[in-house]
């Protein structure tokens, strides 16, 4: 795709291999390069999950910033996470997680957010945003038969809400696209801080 031009003659980089954060990014209207980092993402000691999002969306940014070889460039790093009682669930780690994941999340609320980083030569600017998802009670075979569709596997939490799981989700107080994964509107203002 090609660079978002600014009116300074400056690209904007999405640092970040997520094909629904480019997806959605896209249908906004923004032009961008995708350039994925790679990061340690290991939870620190006593790290809360808000300083977690935010710390990894700003260390991706930092990454991709350093290679990009622009020093006109901003970057866009973003980390997303699905919380359940102050604990952080990740991506599964085979399908047996995946099941575990969904029988916490089954008949409760829990609550997803997303870090956001924007960074440039001259400034960076860091926040999060918080959604509430409430999943109803799923039985051992519904989540036996998602699982096997594969669609778990790569999602924090082990789910989708755009996708199979959007069944069980009756309720969400927030934004949807920060579940989906990239809070659009908080991203599009703190763009325009930056001058887009």
């Amino acid at each position: 795709m090609a660079a978002w031009c600014w009116h300074n003659g400056h690209m904007l980089i999405l640092a970040s291999a997520s094909p629904r954060r480019r997806e959605l990014l896209g249908q906004a209207g923004y032009e961008f390069l995708v350039q994925a980092a790679h990061i340690n993402e290991d939870l620190r000691e006593g790290e809360n999950p808000l300083a977690y999002v935010t710390r990894l969306a700003e260390e991706k940014a930092r990454a991709i910033f350093e290679v990009a070889g622009d020093p006109g460039a901003v970057v866009l790093g973003a980390d997303t996470t699905v919380v359940l009682d102050n604990h952080i669930m990740g991506k599964p780690e085979d399908e047996a997680d995946a099941g575990r994941m969904l029988r916490l999340l089954s008949g409760r609320t829990h609550r997803v957010i997303t870090g956001v980083s924007l960074l440039s030569a001259e400034r960076v600017e860091t926040a999060a945003e918080v959604t509430a998802v409430q999943f109803l009670s799923l039985s051992d075979v519904e989540i036996e038969t998602y699982i096997r569709t594969g669609e778990p596997m790569d999602k924090a939490g082990a789910y989708a809400i755009q996708g199979y799981a959007a069944r069980w989700i009756p309720r969400i107080e927030g934004c949807y696209f920060n579940v989906v994964g990239l809070p659009i509107s908080l991203v599009s203002t703190m763009l325009g801080g930056f001058g887009a």
